[in-house]
């Protein structure tokens, strides 16, 4: 039998944590809840989630705060993020994006849309083979690894998904609008400044190959 996708939740609210227990078990998923970061993170250390669901308004660390030490922990950065609050400023949702996450739900949810969207993300993130390639840079879809000129470079999600898009299509173009929808989501609305941060920290990471990312101002990148 093939095993259940892990999911962890971290809320404040007993209520809230009881729901997500009964629905998401009830979905065929393992479910382990919890009421603040540390307890969060202390759960990682001895099993990977297959994604997390967190909430941003939490006493002590909060979910943005929670969503940070994910994102830079070489271990934990490729999890899928689900950020879930009652706060519906648009604020909210962009700032949360921008720092990582992978998609945003807010309070009061139905079951049925939690349980789509929670497919919907480990089905975006599923190991995936064969290998990518272009030029001296490899891309293990089945290891999540990333290797150039042979040594092994540690990238974040976002960095990762974006590097795989600019292999597949390389050499040819890629226009922004396709990556920000590609990589953030069709229904991504932050600033489009968050392309050209991610795409500098790319080429920092890249530098050592024989391949480099070209931009076409306006336009969008290609990897040659």
């Amino acid at each position: 039998m093939a095993e259940k996708p892990l999911i962890y939740a971290v809320d404040d609210e007993e209520g809230i944590r009881d729901l997500y227990a009964c629905a998401l078990e009830s979905a065929g998923f393992e479910a382990c809840c919890f009421e603040d970061g540390a307890s969060l993170f202390e759960a990682m250390e001895g099993r990977t989630p297959d994604l997390i669901l967190l909430d941003i308004m939490l006493d002590g660390m909060d979910g943005y705060e929670i969503l940070r030490g994910i994102r830079h922990n070489g271990k934990y950065a490729s999890i899928p993020v689900i950020m879930v609050s009652a706060k519906g400023e648009e604020i909210s949702k962009v700032k949360g994006l921008n720092l990582g996450a992978d998609d945003y739900i807010a309070k009061p949810f139905g079951v049925l849309e939690l349980v789509a969207r929670i497919h919907a993300n480990l089905r975006r993130y599923a190991p995936r083979s064969p290998s990518l390639s272009y030029k001296d840079i490899q891309i293990d879809e089945g290891q999540h690894q990333v290797q150039v000129a042979g040594h092994t470079v540690s990238l974040t999600r976002k960095e990762y998904d974006l590097l795989k898009l600019l292999v597949t299509h390389a050499p040819d173009l890629v226009a922004r609008n396709d990556i920000l929808s590609t990589v953030w989501g069709e229904n991504y609305f932050g600033e489009t400044r968050t392309l050209d941060i991610h795409i500098a920290s790319l080429r920092k990471a890249i530098s050592g190959s024989r391949a480099a990312i070209h931009t076409v101002r306006g336009v969008g990148y290609a990897l040659k």
